[in-house]
This record gives C-alpha cells, sequence and structure tokens, in this order.
C-alpha cells in the first residue's frame, strides 16, 4: 500500500541521491587514478544520476498533485517557489547526467566528462539542499502538514 500523501514519502530520494553522487564519483576517480578500477567504474556513477533524475521527476509529479490540496492551507507564492527550485534540480541533475553519461566515451572525451560530472554533480547536491530547504519551509514555517490534518486552516496570504 502507497503512503498518503505520497510526496512526502518521495521527495528524500533524489535528496538523498544528490548527496550521495559526489562521493560515489569522487571515489571513482580516485580509484581509476590509482589504478584500482579503470574507466568502466564510471557506470556506476552514471547509474546513480539516472535514479537520481527519476525520482527527482516523480517528486515533482507527486508535488503536482499534492498541490491543490496545500494550496488550501498555504500561500501559492510559497508553493510555486518550491516547485521552481526543485524543478532546477531536476534540470541540474539531467544536465549533470549528460554529462557524466559522456564519461563512458573512451579517450579524451570520457576523461575531460568525468571530472566535469563530479563538478557538477558538486552543483547538483547543492540544489538538492536549496529545494529540501524550501520544501522544509513549506511544512515547518507555512503550515503545509495542516492540509492533511481534520480542521485545516485556510491560506495565509
Amino acid at each position: 500500500m502507497l503512503p498518503d500523501p505520497l510526496h512526502p514519502a518521495v521527495v528524500h530520494l533524489p535528496i538523498a541521491l544528490a548527496l550521495l553522487v559526489p562521493l560515489v564519483a569522487l571515489f571513482a576517480l580516485l580509484a581509476a587514478r590509482l589504478g584500482f578500477v579503470d574507466a568502466r567504474g564510471w557506470a556506476f556513477v552514471v547509474l546513480l544520476q539516472v535514479i537520481l533524475v527519476g525520482t527527482a521527476w516523480l517528486s515533482l509529479e507527486t508535488g503536482e498533485d499534492e498541490e491543490e490540496r496545500v494550496e488550501k492551507v498555504v500561500a501559492e507564492r510559497h508553493i510555486e517557489d518550491h516547485e521552481e527550485r526543485a524543478e532546477r534540480l531536476m534540470w541540474g541533475a539531467s544536465i549533470a547526467l549528460l554529462v557524466s553519461a559522456a564519461g563512458l566515451v573512451r579517450g579524451r572525451i570520457g576523461a575531460a566528462a568525468r571530472p566535469l560530472g563530479f563538478a557538477l554533480s558538486l552543483g547538483v547536491a547543492w540544489l538538492a539542499a536549496d529545494a529540501g530547504h524550501s520544501g522544509g519551509l513549506l511544512v515547518y514555517q507555512h503550515g503545509a502538514a495542516d492540509a492533511y490534518t481534520k480542521d485545516a486552516p485556510p491560506a495565509a496570504p
């Protein structure tokens, strides 16, 4: 049985992955440089990036499903701000995925793409923290969770 609401249950996945990917990418870069693995070890980074983009998309979709209900207790501008930050996360993660996937190419292209993919993953981690923080503000400062209680107050302007 799926949780209701679903959005709070899935939003932690892209945040956790966005924080994990830079660590795994750094490990993969160092392990390749030290000769423990070859460049094919980068494939795990790309796989994590794919899952990150997928869970970011799922988080956006479930957030949109909950938006109408939460707008009854939270001003729309706060919800829109959070949604924009989440969209930046998804697009940033998508760009990082494309660059990281180029890291699977042999030769100079792959060799250049892997460290760039790592650098982009750091930016994606920041975007995830930003989107997560704005979601936390919705819940803890603006009362979004009140939309799921029996006596939900009206939205503050």
